[in-house]
């Protein structure tokens, strides 16, 4: 049965029928006709009953058809990094796997102390003052930074990079497009890579809520203007957002150094490996300012004492989810179940420390280094001409020719950046701490064996 017009349950109220209508049927049959009507068969599967070691045997059976590569030298993410074995075994108990939203602070202590250690860590690495906890991945976290500056300037105008992959740009405009915010794309340098700033001199005006930068960009290069662009967003009365990479922190100046407003980034690299694509949480920090704190999405964990005994005790100090009351008047109805994540990477900027994380991000710089070093050695160059960190592009002409050669030696090729930016024959790749010399010897050879490759 109906329910008319319930105010936060839209499918089941007096709307339901415009809503098909809106999309040119009749029905829920008539919306739902493409899917096939028989139910999905498993097939390969035995039918009949069988005892656990034949149920393993049978797995493993299936499971051997599975191709497993080594090494992955794909750019743009997820990517394998190191993830401290102590990890799994620290998240999988009981009081953090099966924890969901600390609704209760009086039998969450745990959990909330976790989170609320992770917001620490999260703002001494980025060098801000005030973390969330946390977001889904960077996509939304930037989305969220566009929603907030709007908020908080009362403009609707957001300025982002051209070169954000699809999967970025489109998560941004889902969160833009229904509140009116315009997005304006700023072209990159062919030089190296980074958004042109004289372009966003003229673009910025007092219209603009905020901007988007971010430094290593998608193409791994390193942006060393950093400063000038929050500048121009000041200079305007917007809002600077800097995207910056967790590992790159340990060798690179942090955003809070740079008067950035917002700071976000993609927890992945920090313990986190990678799953079918995701598996990741968002970063989000900023800077003292109660205009900004009251406004970040989520929730943020704070520290109090006890009346009379002056017990230290964690509570969610600030939380705006539509979940906590505040229904339409939420600033963000996301940020309840990457708990577990921000927990795994607590785990491992703890496990790391200050040193630890600076001797990944010198490794990284090191074979990202080695690496071009080496194609260039067989006349291969990165198609933009700068320092680059983790990831760079490569025009290796036929692509598929040099992917199907790297399989065969069981790596991963890169990411086809024809379809998206159109960039014919160009690959992302990308290297972690996690490769060798030899690995990084392998891929070159095949690289200058298989690919037409020319620089910029």
């Amino acid at each position: 049965m109906l329910v008319e017009g319930h105010p936060y349950l839209p499918n089941a109220s007096s709307v339901f029928k415009e809503m098909l209508m809106e999309v040119g049927v009749e029905s829920t049959d008539e919306f739902f006709r493409d899917l096939p009507n028989q139910s999905f068969e498993l097939c390969g599967i035995p039918t009949k009953p069988l005892d656990e070691p034949s149920v393993i045997n049978e797995v493993k059976r299936i499971l051997s058809k599975n191709k497993v590569y080594a090494k992955s030298f794909t750019g743009g993410g997820p990517w394998y990094h190191y993830v401290p074995s102590i990890i799994k075994y620290l998240i999988s108990r009981g009081e953090f796997l099966t924890s969901y939203t600390p609704y209760q602070p009086e039998i969450s202590q745990g959990v909330l102390q976790a989170l609320f250690e992770f917001q620490s860590m999260i703002c001494e690495l980025y060098k801000m003052d005030v973390a969330n906890a946390s977001l889904y991945d960077l996509p939304t976290a930037i989305g969220e930074a566009a929603l907030l500056s709007a908020r908080v300037t009362g403009r609707r105008k957001f300025v982002i990079p051209a070169y954000l992959p699809n999967d970025r740009k489109n998560v941004i405009l889902n969160y833009t497009y229904p509140m009116d915010i315009r997005l304006v794309e700023v072209p990159l340098s062919k030089d190296d890579g980074c958004p042109d700033l004289e372009y966003l001199k003229t673009v910025v005006d007092s219209e603009t809520s905020g901007i988007y930068i971010e430094t290593p960009t998608f193409f791994g290069t390193i942006n060393a203007n950093i400063k000038a662009f929050v500048e121009v967003a000041h200079d305007a009365g917007a809002l600077a957002i800097v995207g910056a990479d967790p590992l790159s922190l340990g060798l690179f100046r942090p955003p809070g150094e740079y008067d950035a407003d917002i700071a976000v980034g993609d927890g992945q690299p920090l313990g986190i490996p990678p799953g079918a694509g995701g598996n990741t949480l968002g970063l989000m920090v900023c800077r003292d300012d109660p205009r900004i704190i009251r406004q970040l999405p989520g929730r943020i964990v704070g520290l109090t004492r006890s009346k009379d005994e002056g017990r230290r005790g964690y509570v969610l100090a600030l939380s705006t989810r539509e979940q906590h009351i505040r229904r339409e008047k939420a600033t963000s109805n996301i940020c309840t179940n990457e708990a577990l994540l921000a927990i795994s990477a607590a785990i491992y900027i703890a496990t790391m420390g200050r040193k630890g994380i600076a001797r990944v991000a010198k490794k990284i710089m090191y074979n990202t280094q080695y690496v071009l070093d080496r194609l260039r050695e067989f006349g291969i160059s990165p198609l933009f001409k700068c320092l680059h960190f983790r990831d760079f592009a490569i025009n290796v002409g036929d692509i598929e020719r040099v992917n199907r050669a790297l399989i065969q030696n069981e790596i991963m090729g890169g990411r086809d950046l024809e379809k998206e930016f159109g960039m014919a024959g160009v690959s992302l790749f990308a290297v972690t701490e996690l490769h060798t010399k030899e690995d990084i010897d392998l891929f070159a050879k095949i690289l200058a064996t298989e690919g037409r490759t020319k620089g910029v």
